[in-house]
């Protein structure tokens, strides 16, 4: 499963459902036009001088009439591609289908206006670099450059669309003149490959709120996410939207801004998100109070096990990297729940007899973070108190390799690519084919697995409620599941176990469960990072009814200690539907 980021993409991927097929055409009665057919290749060879002042303007004057008459043809005979400009303007005329156009010749202009007018962004590339932008800059010795205004009228509107363009004039070989091709001729902003066209716009939503409605400008996590949404969601309504010019590249991908408003959207509602404010509340206080203690990076992600949607997202600092949604480290012993479900499958009861030994051997020397052997432990036992040595030992015994990736896609999710809204990164578990001192790491949370609290905040969730539903952050979209649902005597197994985390006296959450009522379940994790001696992550996951919390604190130390009084907390607040 990749690392990258998938890109939010994110947010307009995400919503794109939501708009009824995103940016669609738009029709408008246009110009009638020639015949297209190609014309005879204009002589290439060119020579050094360039054509006089008056030549120069009677070629751009010449080409400029043939073209806002809709004669694409003769305007393609006076430049030295016919085939490009025809099939350009051609595509100009087409797409656009302007009511009216008028282009007329203004006088010589300058490479620094030219250069100047070509800055601007594309959607193909964030540059403002001339070089990066429109092609053909009339820099050779034979080219007179020349600007033109240029102004369409379409239909829809009374307003005109106005701009400056650029043309060159050459010599070419056989003692004529010819407009120098470019895809800029038709926009200074053109590059190759793009073009431009009519399609849909929608307005930004007035505001963005949490499911009742609520405003969510006031918690700091979530101002990057709505930036996200006020700038990219569109209309829900495809006869609200409005529709624009736009420049779009060779797969039809327009860029964010429009050149031209042809017709402006309805209004937006505000846009409503799966977050819900009490709930967002409570995570923000609680990371910063992990924050606050020593200054560590805190980050924690609540969802709804019975539907999926995520209830709160908080980081603290709320200003540096989204760990909640982008984090990709070790979750240390939180995955023991997805091995812990693996051996529940593979046939090991909860109450089997599984020896706690200090210390166990796969490659290197594995120990727990307690210092006594407890041979008579059972399954339940080992995982309320977290007992390293004892998973491995039994996982190696009685798993394939390849079966904790395995059941964490199946049941869970997890190396699937999730699509909950806005930006996020997979959480990763190895494939079969790892050294066994690298699987058995894997199954206690180390080695290669990464996660963040986005994922375990779902493996909570899908215990509680008995199936994965996909995180979203926007209600209505597609949730993929998982190939199968926990079954019914592993379920029932696994949620004993994580409850066995706040009621067994050895359980590591045992000292934190006052005022917790409901049916609740839970899994610390310490997590060793970097070098050694290098402070422990604290991970917390849990549930409480249809509420699931996962926390990570960077250097946080044992799940306990930092990430289980975070989770606690929001635990406290409860889900108030």
């Amino acid at each position: 499963m990749r690392h990258a980021t998938k890109s939010a993409a994110v947010a307009t991927v995400a919503l794109a459902m939501l708009a009824a097929g995103g940016y669609g055409a738009y029709s408008l009665v246009g110009l009638t036009g020639k015949s297209t057919a190609a014309p005879a290749p204009k002589p290439s060879a060119q020579v050094t001088s360039p054509p006089t002042a008056a030549l120069a303007a009677d070629t751009a004057n010449a080409f400029l009439a043939a073209w806002s008459k809709g004669d694409v043809v003769g305007a393609a005979q006076l430049t030295d591609d016919t085939q490009s400009a025809l099939a350009a303007l051609t595509a100009f005329q087409t797409n656009l289908k302007p009511t009216g156009l008028t282009l007329a010749v203004s006088g010589p202009a300058t490479a620094a206006a030219f250069a100047s007018a070509t800055a601007g962004p594309s959607p193909t590339s964030a540059s403002a670099d001339p070089a990066a932008g429109a092609s053909g800059s009339p820099s050779t010795a034979n080219q007179v450059l020349e600007s033109f205004s240029a102004k369409a009228a379409f239909a829809g509107t009374s307003s005109t669309w106005q701009y400056t363009g650029y043309l060159a004039v050459e010599r070419t070989g056989d003692g004529s003149t010819a407009v120098h091709w470019a895809p800029s001729v038709i926009y200074p902003q053109l590059s190759t490959g793009e073009g431009l066209a009519i399609q849909r716009i929608s307005a930004a939503p007035s505001s963005v709120t949490d499911r009742n409605g609520k405003p969510l400008t006031n918690f700091p996590s979530l101002t990057p996410i709505l930036a996200q949404f006020q700038q990219q969601v569109p209309t829900a309504d495809a006869a609200d939207a409005g529709s624009a010019v736009v420049i779009t590249d060779a797969t039809g991908q327009a860029t964010a801004q429009p050149l031209f408003t042809i017709t402006a959207p309805k209004p937006a509602q505000p846009f409503k998100l799966t977050i819900d404010a009490r709930v967002q509340a409570a995570a923000e206080q609680a990371v910063q109070a992990q924050y606050g203690n020593g200054a560590k990076p805190s980050a924690m992600v609540a969802i709804e096990p019975s539907t999926g949607q995520i209830l709160a997202i908080a980081n603290a600092p709320a200003t540096q990297y989204d760990t909640a949604l982008l984090g990709t480290t070790a979750p240390g012993s939180t995955m023991k729940v997805i091995t812990a479900t693996a051996l529940l499958h593979a046939g090991i009861s909860p109450d089997a007899t599984m020896p706690c030994p200090s210390s166990y051997i796969v490659g290197q020397k594995y120990q727990n973070d307690f210092t006594d052997a407890r041979p008579n432990n059972t399954f339940t036992q080992d995982f309320a108190a977290s007992c390293n040595t004892a998973f491995i030992k039994q996982a190696t015994q009685t798993l394939q390799p390849g079966d904790l990736a395995q059941t964490a896609k199946d049941y869970f999710g997890i190396g699937t690519d999730w699509k909950i809204g806005v930006t996020s990164v997979d959480g990763s578990v190895p494939p079969a084919g790892q050294s066994s001192d690298e699987t058995a790491a894997e199954y206690i949370g180390q080695g290669k697995v990464t996660m963040n609290p986005l994922q375990l905040a779902s493996v909570a969730a899908t215990v509680e409620s008995g199936t994965f539903r996909q995180p979203i952050l926007v209600p209505g979209l597609p949730q993929p599941p998982a190939a199968q649902s926990l079954p019914s005597g592993v379920l029932s197994n696994l949620r004993a176990m994580m409850n066995a985390v706040f009621t067994e006296s050895d359980g590591t959450a045992y000292p934190l469960n006052a005022g917790l009522s409901g049916n609740i379940g839970g899994k610390t994790g310490t997590a060793e990072v970097g070098a050694p001696g290098t402070p422990t992550n604290s991970w917390f996951t849990a549930y409480r009814d249809d509420l699931a919390v996962c926390a990570e604190v960077i250097g946080g130390g044992y799940g306990a200690q930092a990430a289980a009084p975070a989770v606690i907390q929001v635990l406290k607040v409860g889900n108030p539907g």
